[in-house]
């Protein structure tokens, strides 16, 4: 019979497995000074002990992982401190010692979620009256205060009422608004708030710089942002990031931890979104569907990037200090103006409300996708693809000759001409001049000049603007409002164009606004195709220029859409 092999292990290395302790654990701040954020929490509690303005019962709230229970350690530590009450507990004592170790006598730890019931109240409330064994005061630590019975809270304001001078509270909670008014009114409140990703981040690159461990800033920002403003999950997940990565925290094995999209894809879907590629946009979302990658995530990936590029096209000397880099908000800052931008977060924003509806995850995030190519604030020629118009879209902008302009959309038959003279202002000659510059018909000319001397704001100007003009009747002036426009005619607007028009021309008027297809030769209308041909004329300066022509011919440049403005 062969002998049995002989079992052995090393108790060394029992010890050391059993002495490991995890980073959230080992990194809980000891003393107020080592706390992350909560500054205008940790003054208030600060000047207090200094001063000895102690209340009997303090309401800590906030979300999970911000240190609601860690400052109430700090809190009881600091009362029954050996050197006195003080803000700075020396952490030498066998006080303070004992509070760290979890266990001081004095200080009474309740998870309120597993003792809801009253009997279980009334229990912890009869040891009230007694002195403290060791400290100075009875610390009573209650979490999840708010999971209380209303019997359990009734049993407590009692005791909150009128504490014995030797006990303090400390009530915890995630969810204050579950506490009943009357037990809220006898605590000072004390909001923790969610700790910003920077600041995380930042904690984090200090934690592992003490552990002697390499990282990526870039993985330490993604488990920040994971975290959702919890410090105690953000430790967690830097344990987690540890044991993948195998002692170093990288990006890619963080995002690949997390299930979120790799940022070569990402950018990828990017370049596809600036191209207008609609094929590439869906080759990306298929390539993150064969990855596994958390759909939703991507989406909310992309509306943070949005936001990131408004702020550097806005306010770029702000974006350093309020976020990190970001090589994917770069691009869209880059290559989208600014409408395009607010718009398609909007629309990323929508599509994740959206997603619970949606047949599927992919479904939904590519219905996103192709959103956002299908719609634009607006268009001008050459923005996105280099198109311009041709001889008959021309035509049809703009017509040649009065006769055209007679038959518009928009024009009311059978009504007289709506002149300058009628309106107040200059009157056209015949061939529809005025004033020496070239224009179009009279009736509009005179509308878009007199429009301008109404001193209209807001959505009078927008609805005035958006109007063309029909004729007059006597004190009756008609005008047309393009269906797509309609909800601009609102009553505010309208009582404040006709008071205008009747200012203006020192005589009292009545407006009627009718609503039309397809109308032409509006003020707004005019004005989108000057600033038009104005563009047009600067790209084509761009593209004449001997410079240009010769970096492209050399180099292999070409010019950035929407790069250009005119000026002047």
């Amino acid at each position: 019979m062969a002998p049995v092999p002989r079992l052995t292990c090393n108790p060394l290395a029992m010890v050391r497995s059993m002495a490991y302790q995890v980073l959230a654990r080992k990194w809980r701040p000891a003393t107020f000074e080592q706390m992350v954020g909560q500054g205008h929490v940790l003054r208030a509690l600060a000047n207090a002990l200094e001063q000895e303005r102690l209340h009997h019962a303090y309401l800590l709230s906030g979300t999970r992982g911000v240190g609601k229970t860690t400052l109430g350690r700090i809190f009881a530590k600091c009362l029954n401190c050996e050197t006195g009450i003080t803000a700075k507990p020396c952490g030498e004592c066998e006080t303070c010692r004992d509070v760290d170790s979890g266990r001081f006598v004095d200080l009474i730890e309740v998870d309120a979620a597993s003792r809801t019931g009253v009997d279980d109240t009334r229990e912890l409330l009869d040891n009230v009256q007694y002195t403290p064994a060791r400290g100075r005061y009875k610390v009573y630590l209650i979490d999840e205060v708010h999971m209380l019975s209303m019997h359990s809270f009734n049993a407590l304001l009692k005791t909150l009422e009128e504490p014995p001078p030797h006990v303090k509270f400390l009530l915890a909670t995630t969810d204050p608004q579950k506490l009943p008014v009357t037990v809220l009114s006898r605590c000072l409140q004390f909001n923790l708030k969610r700790l910003p990703a920077a600041m995380i981040a930042d904690h984090l690159a200090r934690v592992l710089e003490a552990e002697g461990l390499p990282f990526d800033r870039a993985a330490l920002e993604a488990l920040a942002r994971a975290a959702d403003g919890s410090m105690r999950d953000a430790l967690s997940l830097l344990d987690q990031a540890i044991s993948f990565g195998n002692g170093a925290v990288r990006e890619g094995e963080v995002t690949e931890m997390l299930g979120w999209a790799p940022r070569v894809v990402l950018l990828g879907l990017v370049q596809a979104l600036v191209e207008r590629d609609a094929a590439g946009v869906l080759g990306a979302t298929a390539s993150l569907v064969e990855q596994g990658v958390d759909l939703e995530g991507v989406l909310a990936d992309l509306a943070d990037s949005l936001y990131r590029a408004a702020v550097i096209r806005q306010a770029p000397e702000l974006a350093a200090s309020i976020f990190s880099d970001d090589p994917l908000a770069r691009p869209l800052a880059a290559a989208f103006p600014d409408e395009d931008i607010q718009l398609h977060y909007q629309i990323a924003l929508h599509g994740r409300r959206d997603f619970p509806w949606a047949p599927d995850p992919r479904s939904a995030l590519e219905m996103t996708l192709l959103r956002m190519l299908a719609f634009r604030p607006f268009e001008r020629e050459g923005q996105y693809t280099g198109k311009q118009p041709t001889a008959l879209e021309s035509a049809v902008k703009e017509p040649a000759g009065p006769e055209d302009r007679a038959k518009a959309p928009g024009s009311v038959e059978g009504s007289a001409p709506l002149r300058g003279d009628a309106l107040g202002g200059p009157v056209p000659d015949s061939h529809g001049a005025f004033s020496g510059s070239r224009a179009g018909p009279g009736q509009d000319i005179a509308w878009h000049a007199l429009m301008d001397r109404l001193g209209l704001k807001g959505v009078a100007y927008a609805l005035a603007s958006n109007c063309s003009a029909a004729g007059r009747e006597g004190d009756l002036f008609r005008l047309v409002l393009e269906e797509r426009h309609a909800g601009l005619r609102t009553a505010n607007a309208e009582q404040r164009l006709a008071q205008a028009l009747c200012e203006h021309l020192g005589e009292s008027v009545r407006l009627r606004i009718d609503i039309g297809t397809h109308v032409s030769d509006t003020p707004a209308e005019v004005t989108r195709r000057a600033q038009e041909a104005r563009q047009r004329s600067a790209e084509r300066s761009v593209e004449d220029d001997p410079l240009v022509k010769g970096l492209k011919a050399s180099f292999g440049a070409r010019v950035v859409p929407d790069s250009i403005e005119p000026i002047g």
